[in-house]
């Protein structure tokens, strides 16, 4: 039998980072567990305190890569070129379903400054990528904010007359 092969921090870091995106993009901060995120890591709850403090820390942790990505994949030079590649980035749910994880955990002041940071860095971004106008980065992130609202309902495609009012004009892949 060959000897057992141990993992390292960093691997099981990104075990943990990914079994917390998991488990708060569905049941978020409050409802979380660290005992749910270290069986879906398959580590020791220990572990996991041990590796980032605190399950607030994991949460920061979390919301901080979170931003990161999208930071990273808003290249475009236009505000329609990053809504479509934002529009691309969400087709999986997590990174969307964190932002509103996280502003339903606002009551937490470390996590309500984490992500008045992280909007900052991506307003920032935005703005300076774009060269976009304040209205006009405004009008993008309220749409933005609408796009989650249609696609958290799931009513992107609802063809009943409220639904239409709302999803009019907004593109999703």
């Amino acid at each position: 039998m060959p000897p057992r092969v141990r993992s390292t921090a960093n691997v099981r870091r990104a075990d943990v980072m990914q079994a917390a995106i998991d488990a708060f993009a569905r049941t978020g901060y409050h409802g979380t567990s660290t005992k749910t995120i270290a069986a879906g890591a398959g580590i020791s709850e220990g572990y996991v305190f041990r590796l980032f403090g605190t399950k607030q820390a994991l949460f920061i942790t979390v919301l901080h890569d979170c931003f990161e990505q999208i930071i990273g994949a808003l290249t475009a030079t236009t505000l329609d070129g990053m809504a479509d590649q934002y529009a691309q980035l969400i087709t999986s749910r997590e990174l969307m379903m964190i932002q509103i994880q996280a502003l339903a955990a606002c009551d937490d002041e470390s996590v309500r400054h984490e992500l008045q940071a992280a909007q900052g860095r991506l307003v920032e971004h935005v703005k300076q990528q774009s060269g976009a106008s304040d209205d006009d980065v405004q009008q993008f992130f309220a749409r933005g904010q609408l796009c989650h609202f249609v696609v958290a309902l799931g009513v992107l495609h609802d063809e009943s007359g409220w639904a239409r009012t709302l999803t009019k004009g907004i593109r999703h892949y």
